[in-house]
């Protein structure tokens, strides 16, 4: 079987032309970015904060009907 390396086969596809901006795309501005930003901390505190706080109030609750 015969395998060709030749690094000019197949032809490559020309690039395709820009097509402009995304309908609906639009840039957020500064007081965006800042809430967007805080949202985003929020969350990932909550991440970390929300599972030790679920299981702190389940043991209160245990404790408190037990």
């Amino acid at each position: 079987m015969f395998r060709s390396f030749d690094p000019d086969w197949p032809p490559v596809d020309p690039p395709s032309p820009d097509p402009g901006p995304r309908p609906g795309g639009v840039r957020l501005d500064e007081t965006q970015q800042k809430r967007l930003m805080q949202a985003i901390g929020l969350n990932m505190l909550l991440l970390l904060v929300a599972p030790i706080g679920g299981a702190t109030v389940i043991g209160g609750l245990l404790a408190w009907w037990g």
